[in-house]
């Protein structure tokens, strides 16, 4: 019975991720760790897996669009992919399996890495639920383009960590720096999510086994998800799908805290 639910939750995170064009990803770790038992550790390394192989064929069908700019978006991968493989390879293996002890109270690796979940769909929450307009451009004078690499390659640090595509923190670089338009920014982060995500699942090939018997027909579930949600995003309103996704989202982050705090 989890089997089944964790299969309808990888059509689900298809579906969400071919209508908004982001957010789905955040729904991978959840669906691993509290309805299929896996490991928060496994649980990221397979998400990274899920996602980029789903934002791929989504990418596909927006460069069909003409909605992906491939030239900012190698410009905005370089930073974050190198910081998602650093911590996938170097980083997650070396954080102890405890962090800290307070009296009676421990700090697992686990809870860590959940808790940080918790926080980053909390900010991803935040952005789906804020008005947004549809070809908001904002200048970034005020940042250099140094500034800009350091934080897409702390963005690729938070990516590792959670196994998320982390588009609720590239779309806003795009619009800033690149000028996008929102649709093309929304187009040319799914195409970075997607080297993102399997540049830093190399690194966890390198230090862990991978259940691929698993891993494959879970990420075509989530691929079949897309391809609907990218064909029925013309006959419903994205906007009001977008909030209430993201009250979901929220309501999520605060059950994990719950579960990893108080249960």
């Amino acid at each position: 019975m989890l089997e089944l639910l964790g299969y309808i939750g990888a059509l689900f995170i298809g579906l969400v991720l071919g209508i908004t064009g982001g957010g789905g990803s955040i729904l991978t770790v959840p669906v691993l760790v509290y309805i299929l038992n896996y490991n928060p550790i496994i649980a990221t390394a397979y998400s990274l897996f899920i996602v980029g192989t789903t934002s791929g064929f989504g990418t596909i069908q927006n460069f069909k669009k003409g909605l992906v700019v491939p030239k900012t978006a190698m410009q905005f991968a370089i930073p974050s992919l190198i910081g998602v493989y650093i911590t996938r390879k170097f980083i997650v293996p070396k954080i102890p399996e405890t962090i800290f002890y307070f009296g009676s109270i421990q700090l697992s690796k686990e809870t860590f890495l959940m808790l940080i979940f918790a926080v980053v769909m909390f900010m991803a929450a935040y952005s789906m639920l804020k008005d947004k307009k549809e070809n908001e451009v904002v200048d970034f004078k005020t940042k250099s383009l140094l500034v800009v690499i350091i934080q897409l390659f702390f963005v690729g640090i938070l990516i590792g960590l959670i196994g998320a595509g982390g588009g609720f923190l590239i779309i806003p670089a795009l619009l800033k720096f690149a000028k996008l338009p929102m649709k093309t920014a929304i187009g040319t982060s799914l195409f970075i999510i997607t080297i993102n995500s399997l540049i830093g699942f190399t690194g966890d090939v390198q230090n862990m086994e991978i259940d691929w018997l698993f891993l494959i027909p879970f990420t075509t579930f989530s691929v079949i998800g897309i391809f609907i949600g990218l064909y029925i995003q013309h006959y419903i309103n994205e906007k009001h799908l977008k909030k209430i996704f993201g009250f979901f989202v929220l309501i999520m982050s605060f059950f994990i805290l719950y579960k990893e705090l108080l249960s």
